[in-house]
């Protein structure tokens, strides 16, 4: 079966999307850790980062630089932090998340945005990516 990031690239499931090329795309996280937090993604649907070829883990960490230094635009923040867990969505993901404090890169806490303020901040994001 697909996985949920299979079916927002096939446009079966929608999505804050923020960025995209011909083999990456990068949207707004639906359960953020903190404002800004964006999921970067091969189109391919590969489980392990690491399983990624050559060519498609270059470009994806090319993009999520990209996209990270668009986010850095948006919302003020020291760096953009950069994760790779992989245990909750068997296809592969970079989470970019806006970092103030240490705490900031803590999955145990979410938080919450009206679908008003994701669709707001994730053209703001798409229009700072260059």
């Amino acid at each position: 079966m697909a996985s949920i990031f299979s079916r927002i690239v096939a446009g079966e499931i929608p999505c804050y999307r923020v960025a995209e090329t011909e083999h990456c795309l990068a949207f707004l996280d639906v359960n953020p850790v903190v404002r800004g937090h964006v999921l970067c993604i091969p189109k391919k649907e590969v489980d392990y980062i690491f399983d990624l070829d050559d060519d498609l883990y270059t470009e994806l960490h090319f993009f999520a630089r990209r996209v990270a230094r668009g986010l850095k635009k948006v919302c003020p923040c020291i760096k953009i932090g950069e994760a790779v867990v992989g245990i909750d969505v068997p296809h592969t993901h970079i989470h970019l998340m806006p970092l103030n404090k240490p705490g900031d890169l803590n999955f145990s806490h979410h938080i919450e945005m009206s679908p008003d303020e994701m669709k707001n901040l994730a053209d703001q994001i798409a229009a700072a990516i260059e």
